[in-house]
């Protein structure tokens, strides 16, 4: 497992201590021109779950693999918080967000890859 793949990994292990639901990684490796290798997407039921998902995802991050996001937004309102993490972008919505965004499909020729909800 590369670094890239053990910071996808530790993130979703971040999401899921805060009970992060429906979360797909969306493996972009193989599309020439994309804006980073994965892409994970969850989603939290109240902007107060959303931000704890964050802070979840930045804590996992930091402590377990030594990174820091390179630019967090969003997460004044926490409807939908970005994670910049250069080679992995983090995106955590509120449901109806999500659905309206619908980022699955933006980049449905891509390995997308659902993870099983802990509850």
């Amino acid at each position: 497992m590369d670094q890239t793949e053990a910071l996808v990994k530790t993130i979703v292990e971040g999401l899921q201590e805060k009970k992060g639901k429906n979360i797909v990684t969306v493996d972009l490796t193989q599309l020439s021109g994309s804006i980073c290798q994965y892409m994970i997407i969850c989603e939290g039921s109240t902007p107060t779950q959303v931000s704890a998902l964050s802070d979840s995802a930045w804590d996992f991050a930091h402590r377990k693999a030594g990174e820091k996001p390179l630019s967090i937004d969003g997460a004044q309102r926490a409807e939908w918080i970005g994670m910049d993490y250069g080679t992995v972008l983090v995106h955590i919505f509120l449901p109806e967000l999500r659905e309206f965004y619908n980022l699955e499909n933006l980049w449905s020729d891509a390995k997308v890859t659902q993870i099983v909800d802990l509850d």
